[in-house]
């Protein structure tokens, strides 16, 4: 029950209805008897500034923030981790007494998972990265950090690309690949990595590239945890590649954000087990 005395927390994201992390912290949240509620609220890029304003008119404790605010945030914000500053977007907030800081749990929520998950050797790997945004600076200045070899960045607008390829040269290779060069950075990597949402309930017949650019010398990982597997990761173990779910950079995230909020280790398996179960149950 929600009483005057619940610590609350949030998502803002546009949209959000598909988000699991409500289920998620929630069930970590009674797990652990702290009086914390989370919910989640669709904002639109227009209402972000007030959005930010009501964290600290309603007094939550912080919220996470996704698709599409992880970069316009940044100046609403009275401070910035070093990481997150790095990176150049956020995706955690704490709200320190009315001073807001933000954070990012992205990066090492996806590397542990691609890890944990792949036994991967980052040192090894010519990395094609789709896309540009938030979630595509985290990842990418986290593997660059790691020592891959290389970062070829596909996106639509050029000019956030090349924003991004030129950060990641202070720490490794890294180029813009040209529209008529996709498919051979595609089949030249070895670690294809989907940041955008294209495959995202509700649109999961949509793919980023075509499936014939896949093979079996890839690994394909894609950010999308809902669904579980997406038509991109499907197609590419029916083309013989091994396949990475974003759900593990979900749950590893959200367990550094819970500890950035409680000050209290976050029940992981328990998240894991919570968000799975309802993912193979259907849910949305």
């Amino acid at each position: 029950m929600i009483t005057s005395k619940t610590t609350l927390v949030g998502l803002l994201g546009h949209p959000v209805h598909h988000s699991q992390s409500p289920l998620m912290h929630n069930t970590a949240f009674t797990s652990k008897n702290l009086d914390y509620a989370y919910a989640a609220f669709d904002v639109s890029p227009h209402d972000l500034p007030n959005a930010v304003k009501a964290i600290r008119a309603l007094g939550l404790r912080g919220v996470n923030v996704t698709i599409p605010h992880k970069v316009a945030i940044l100046p609403q914000l009275d401070e910035i981790d070093p990481l997150a500053k790095r990176i150049g977007a956020v995706n955690t907030v704490v709200n320190e007494n009315g001073r807001l800081i933000g954070y990012n749990t992205d990066g090492l929520g996806y590397v542990r998972s691609l890890i944990e998950e792949t036994n991967v050797d980052l040192a090894k790997q010519t990395v094609t990265l789709i896309g540009a945004g938030g979630a595509a600076r985290a990842v990418a200045c986290t593997l660059a950090e790691s020592g891959v070899q290389e970062i070829r960045i596909i996106n639509r607008s050029r000019e956030k690309a090349e924003q991004l390829a030129g950060q990641l040269r202070l720490m490794t290779e890294a180029r813009v690949v040209e529209q008529r060069e996709y498919q051979q950075a595609v089949e030249g990597g070895s670690l294809l990595i989907n940041t955008t949402s294209i495959g995202m309930y509700p649109h999961t017949d949509e793919m980023p590239i075509p499936a014939e650019w896949l093979h079996s010398g890839l690994i394909v990982s894609d950010l999308i945890y809902n669904p579980l597997q997406t038509q991109l990761l499907a197609e590419a173990e029916r083309a013989g590649a091994k396949a990475h779910s974003g759900v593990g950079m979900f749950i590893n995230q959200g367990a550094l954000a819970f500890e950035l909020w409680t000050g209290i280790e976050a029940p992981v398996d328990l998240m894991r087990q919570t968000v799975l179960h309802h993912l193979q149950q259907g849910g949305n």
